[in-house]
């Protein structure tokens, strides 16, 4: 059905409003490999990608897939993967490798249970501090995380718009809660979408540096491969041609600091959150992903019954809404953390929030959703 405001209302699966948001993104290439349970989004991309002039590979395992997705991108492709756990896991090795080379790439974790194999067929949140930290080495993540069907697209396509913008991978965080169930979306229209593209070198050839970085925001242009710009494209720490630069702590130093700072100067446009009864709450619940609608359903219920309880939801994980949870609800003495892990978001919240009120953790890690009673028992508890 189409609506007068050009929107096209449709009942589709989380990991289908993820496929559909990348492709119209400007996703045309996707390399994946099945995993439970992000492979519909695999399916999708490969029945729709080949109808926009896409190319969809399964590749031999997640370490190939994260690599394909990489090539791609430096052959001048939008580009995407998705995995879970162990699949996110495989991947790490070369997703250090795209923040080192700066390439733009799109990288989707519908969590479930672990470690190993874990929970194939149940959620979790588990890969929160592990899509932050996961690979080794100092630089600045970017990560959100849907709570909705209709985030899945929306927030798909602003990971796009980030990768391409900051030249650098970045994460959509779902679980399997939110990537197997059904809701209507409002689709919107193409033409009504922002979407960014990648900077292009304004240089001739012989004059480009790869990675000679515009100083109003940190961020070299990108040629790519096969339109004549001729480049070095090497893992190791480099220089402005880049080439290796061990030898020169100087050139080391620059380009680390400058990785992470092009995401952090940027930090506030970056971070996206929201919030419901903060004004006056003595109480926040701060939860995330699928967990904030259960969380939101008790907060409203506690609402009810006169409690002054909030709601806080990070949108941007990473990087972490550290300034705008510092500013919500200042009157509040008790932060509640429902999490589907043993307790990892709580330590940003604790780091934040715990001189000036008390932080309360609660977890599951047994696969299973919370039910609102469960949030509503402790908030009853402390308010």
């Amino acid at each position: 059905m189409t609506m007068g405001n050009c929107r096209k209302v449709a009942f589709w699966q989380g990991n289908t409003a993820v496929a559909m948001g990348a492709i119209a993104a400007g996703c045309r290439f996707y390399a994946g490999y099945p995993i439970t349970p992000s492979t519909e989004i695999a399916e999708v991309m490969a029945e729709e990608l080949p109808k926009v002039g896409g190319r969809f590979i399964q590749m031999e395992d997640e370490i190939g897939s994260m690599a394909a997705a990489l090539g791609a991108s430096v052959a001048g492709l939008k580009s995407m993967t998705a995995t879970s756990g162990p699949g996110m896991s495989l991947k790490l090795e070369n997703i250090g490798y795209g923040y080192m080379t700066e390439i733009p790439v799109v990288v989707v974790n519908v969590q479930r249970g672990g470690p190993s194999t874990g929970l194939p067929t149940k959620a979790s949140q588990s890969d929160v501090m592990q899509a932050r930290w996961g690979t080794h080495g100092d630089y600045a993540a970017i990560a959100v995380a849907p709570s909705s069907v209709q985030e899945c697209y929306e927030l798909t396509v602003y990971a796009f718009n980030l990768s391409e913008r900051f030249r650098q991978p970045v994460i959509v965080l779902t679980d399997e809660i939110v990537g197997h169930m059904r809701e209507r979306i409002e689709v919107p229209d193409p033409s009504s979408l922002t979407i960014v593209n990648r900077k292009r070198p304004t240089v001739p050839p012989s004059e480009y540096l790869p990675y000679k970085a515009d100083p109003e925001d940190d961020v070299p242009p990108m040629a790519s491969f096969g339109d004549g710009y001729r480049w070095y494209l090497t893992g190791i720490t480099h220089d402005e041609r880049g080439l290796p630069a061990t030898a020169n702590p100087k050139k080391c130093d620059e380009k680390v600091r400058r990785i992470i700072r092009k995401v952090m100067r940027f930090k506030d446009e970056i971070v996206r959150w929201d919030g419901e009864g903060l004004e006056d709450a003595r109480v926040v619940v701060f939860s995330y992903g699928s967990v904030s609608r259960t969380a939101l359903s008790a907060v409203r219920q506690m609402r009810s019954r006169g409690v002054k309880v909030g709601h806080f939801r990070p949108i941007t994980l990473w990087p972490f809404p550290e300034e705008q949870l510092k500013a919500c609800a200042p009157e509040a003495k008790f932060f509640v953390v429902p999490e589907l892990n043993a307790g990892q978001m709580v330590l940003e919240v604790e780091r934040v929030v715990g001189r000036r009120a008390e932080v309360l953790s609660i977890t599951s890690v047994n696969g299973e959703l919370f039910q609102p009673s469960d949030i509503a028992r402790v908030i009853e508890e402390v308010a």
